[in-house]
This record gives C-alpha cells, structure tokens and sequence, in this order.
C-alpha cells in the first residue's frame, strides 16, 4: 500500500543571496564571489562578471577544460569565460544539497577560503535553504563504470545512495602515518561532520615548480596543509587524524557534482585526482545504459542522505564550528 501523504523529494535552491571575498589558491587575485537563487532545472551556474555578466558558464561534464591541480569549467562558445577551483564549492553544493544556484565571481577563480568547504558550507547555511516546485533528478547508477590511468583507479558501483572509498599513496611520512584510506556513507550530516574540514595539501618543494607554472600564487599556511620532506609545517596541526585522504573525498564529491545531479552510485578510487573523476563522469554518460535519471514522489522511499532536513544540517555547522 502507498504510503499516506506523501512528501516528495524537492530541488533546492538558496533563500537569499549571500556574498564572501577572498583570494584565487593558484591566481593569487581578490575574488568576490557572489551566490544567488536560481529557478528550477537551472543547475549550478557560473558567471564571470569581469568577462560577461550575461554569459552562462554551465556545470556539465564536458565543459571541464583543464584538470592540473583544480577543476576548470569553461563556456564553450567563449573560452576566456572560464572559472578556475571550482570542486569546493562544488563539494559544498553537493554536500548541503543545493540544486539551483548562480555563482558569480569577478576574477577567474573561486576564492580558496581556509583551504577546504567549510566557508562555503557556512555561506550556505545563512543564506538558508528553500524547497523548489520540481522534483529533484538523481543520476542512479544501473552499472559499474570504472577508469584507469597507469595504476591510478576510479570506479562508481550500483548503490541506494551515495558512500565513498579512498585510498592514497604518497610516500611521505607525515601522510602515511594518518592514515591513507577512508570509507564514509553519506547519511544524515556525514559531509559536514567528516569532511567538510578537510584542507587542501601541498609540497613546500614543489610550490616554486607550481608557481613557474602560473599555479599557487596565493597558497599558504593559512588555506593549505603544507608539508616539508619529513613533516607538517601548519603549527596548528590537522583537523582530522586522517584529513588529507578526507580531503580527496571532498574533492571527489565536488568534481562528481559536474554531471548535473546528485549521484546514487558507491565511489572508490585509488590515487585518483581531478582528471580522473572526470574522465568518470565522462564515461558513466557515454553509455545510456550506464544509468537512469529517477526521482522520489515520497522522502521515505529515497536513499538516506536525500533525507537531511535543514534544520539538522545547521546544527551540524554550529556543533563543528
């Protein structure tokens, strides 16, 4: 028998507009970066408004034109519209469940912040969230997808809902001894509570080689764990025990969130990085049967992390704050 009144699962978009300022990890620039509402089936938008306030730059799989260590999504008709480390924000989007959004930012990068989600997941939870008249897609899964690259691996496997698998190898003793491997099933508030946090790494040996290349102009002790041959350099330490193999995840969840919807699929990966995800994404859509696009028309027959009310997911940001 069906259930009685049933609540179905709804799009999501913000209540209000919120704005941060900050500077680009790799431009070294001041970014203001601002997030609106947008109407339903919109998707996650982004706008350079110092190149074309009217020219959308749309999040889909194959709009991603370079992977070197970010995620960069550009407007194929004008490659100039590009924004730079966008899977941040992204994670965050993913992670909070946020549909529609219009993400405008005045230089060519989201603002690197403290080096995780965690600014973006504040920023969303005061501008609040609101239900959507339209049911919210998901991508499910009808079978294993995986790509390879050398010995690196990502893999999305059939499941009710969404838990990741991460395993890294970086040699390093500072990395080795906190742990390099990481399971989380994204149920209830799992994303804020055990990954949100997690910052981005980097070699204090390579930044000069980075820089050479135009990358991590503005990276420092303030939004990146940075690591010298042997050890931590942040006099704070980390947030989690085993935060660089979380922060994989949350790169994971944010390069993921391209393909337009949430996905309903178990993610594994070994050594896997921006360009790998996409090649994931890119070969879950290369085959209709790869997958389907279903919705929910009552929450209680949706996977568990489609259940987190927003009353809930704010409790979760102030018992970590």
């Amino acid at each position: 028998m069906k259930p009685n009144n049933p609540t179905p699962v709804r799009q999501k978009t913000l209540a209000q507009e919120v704005q941060t300022t900050g500077i680009g990890l790799h431009s070294g620039r001041k970014v203001k970066l601002i997030l609106r509402p947008a109407p339903v089936n919109t998707g996650v938008v982004f706008r350079r408004m110092d190149v074309d306030a009217n020219l959308d730059i749309t999040t889909a799989a194959e709009h991603v034109i370079d992977t070197r260590m970010a995620t960069t999504l550009a407007n194929p008709s004008n490659l100039a519209a590009r924004v730079l480390t966008i899977e941040h924000l992204m994670s965050a989007l993913a992670g909070l469940g946020v549909d529609n959004v219009i993400v405008e930012v005045n230089a060519p990068e989201i603002p690197i912040m403290d080096g995780s989600a965690t600014s973006f997941v504040y920023l969303i939870t005061t501008a609040g969230l609101v239900e959507q008249d339209a049911l919210r897609r998901f991508i499910r899964l009808k079978q294993s997808v995986q790509v390879t690259e050398g010995d690196k691996i990502a893999r999305l496997d059939p499941y009710f809902g969404f838990k990741t698998r991460f395993d890294i190898e970086f040699d390093h003793p500072a990395i080795d001894e906190t742990g390099t491997h990481c399971e989380v099933d994204f149920t209830g508030d799992a994303f804020v509570r055990q990954i949100s946090r997690a910052r981005t790494f980097g070699f204090i040996q390579d930044v000069e080689a980075l820089r050479g290349l135009g990358l991590a102009q503005g990276g420092n002790l303030a939004n990146a764990i940075v690591l010298d041959e042997y050890k931590i350099l942040n006099p704070e330490g980390l947030r989690y025990g085993d935060e660089f193999v979380k922060h994989k995840i949350l790169d994971a969840i944010g390069d993921l969130y391209v393909i337009g919807h949430p996905i309903l699929a178990s993610y594994s990966a070994y050594k896997s990085g921006h360009a790998l995800n996409n090649l994931l994404i890119r070969a879950v859509l290369a085959d209709a049967d790869n997958y389907e696009i279903v919705t929910f028309d009552d929450v209680r027959t949706a996977p568990s992390f489609a259940q987190v009310h927003g009353d809930a997911m704010v409790g979760a940001v102030a018992a970590v704050a």
